[in-house]
């Protein structure tokens, strides 16, 4: 079926994006490579959960099982990281996904970030607000 070819041809995609936004571009990064070096091990293991995280979301799969906060409250990380990891998503994610697509990422991504800079603060006993979401 259609839908089906679809849904493999995101997957593919999602691979690709994970592999450019959370791998490639990341690592590169001024900003956002010391932390990804710092904490990340294992890069095909880590683009491997990035994969299923998004399909999950987006595709609704339950490939991903995880808790992926937790592992992001231990890092040293800042507004300008998520506002770095935002700006490198969306455009990669301009780069190999439809508008529509890029912006129903966005819609997560954005959230999500909210959620994790609001929770991060939390535990160090910072009141913030959400920035990110539209």
């Amino acid at each position: 079926p259609a839908d089906a070819e679809q849904d493999q041809r995101h997957e593919e995609l999602f691979e690709v994006h994970a592999r450019e936004a959370n791998g490639a571009r990341a690592r590169e990064d001024d900003i956002l490579g010391p932390v990804f070096d710092r904490a990340v091990h294992d890069w095909d293991e880590h683009i491997a959960q990035i994969t299923d995280f998004w399909s999950s979301i987006m595709l609704r799969t339950g490939r991903y099982s995880g808790r992926p906060l937790n592992p992001h409250l231990r890092l040293p990380i800042e507004s300008e990281h998520f506002d770095r990891w935002l700006a490198l998503f969306e455009q990669t994610a301009a780069e190999i996904f439809t508008p529509e697509i890029t912006h129903e990422f966005m819609i997560r991504a954005r959230r999500i970030a909210d959620n994790f800079e609001l929770a991060i603060g939390t535990m160090r006993g910072e009141i913030r607000s959400p920035r990110h979401a539209r």
